[in-house]
């Protein structure tokens, strides 16, 4: 069959980008510049097609992929090497996200959670996550604290406090992710919260909020009166 090459120029995803910008082009028509070229039967666009039917045509779930898994999918033409480019423009596009929705000082829920949700929401299991601010709110320190499964997590209150007083953080804000996209705390959720309030007040160190996010929406348990 024809390859791209072989159609009008005005059809090429290349050409195209060239001539009408990126965001004239389909997601196919993006991925197949990645993937470059195609098959003896399939041209590049096809294999993107392909690969986005196989997630639903959902650039959510084909985020959560690694390279190998999106190798099993199983799209002929679609190696290693074409997943592993793909899998690198993705993370691109999730850390340009990161970078918009940095915060420096925290003035509301909502700056921390979108902060959170461009780094969380697209995991695939739970990650638990403390930002450490001193009294003025502002940002001293930001770290993963544990990952889990998709059932959960263990957090270890004293390496949440031994990290505090490291960076003489004086507010802490706790933060993880519901894989689900149910963002409502469950109760181990209110207990963990409970049990390191109680923990960093003997240290004069106060838990103001604890945000749970998903890819769609987040929960605030101060905006919530329960802090």
């Amino acid at each position: 069959m024809p390859g791209i090459k072989d159609w009008a120029e005005d059809d090429r995803p290349r050409e195209k980008l060239i001539a009408k910008g990126a965001d004239a082009l389909s997601n196919s028509e993006l991925l197949a510049i990645l993937i470059n070229n195609g098959t003896i039967d399939s041209s590049a666009v096809d294999l993107a097609k392909e690969l986005l039917a196989k997630c639903n045509n959902d650039l959510k779930h084909l985020s959560l992929l690694s390279y190998k898994e999106m190798v099993q999918l199983k799209v002929k033409g679609l190696g290693e090497a074409k997943a592993i480019s793909i899998a690198a423009a993705l993370e691109l596009g999730l850390r340009r996200n990161v970078a918009e929705n940095q915060v420096d000082t925290i003035k509301k829920s909502k700056d921390i959670a979108l902060f959170m949700q461009a780094q969380l929401a697209y995991k695939s299991h739970e990650v638990f996550v403390v930002i450490y601010l001193n009294t003025a709110c502002k940002i001293l320190h930001h770290c993963i604290i544990s990952e889990g499964g998709i059932k959960g997590i263990h957090v270890d209150t004293k390496i949440i406090l031994k990290k505090a007083l490291a960076y003489n953080a004086t507010q802490l804000i706790l933060c993880h992710n519901h894989p689900s996209g149910a963002v409502k705390p469950s109760q181990q959720d209110k207990e963990l919260t409970q049990k390191i309030q109680q923990a960093a007040m003997l240290l004069d160190i106060q838990v103001i909020d604890h945000i749970i996010v998903s890819s769609e929406t987040y929960f605030s348990f101060a905006d919530k009166g329960m802090m």
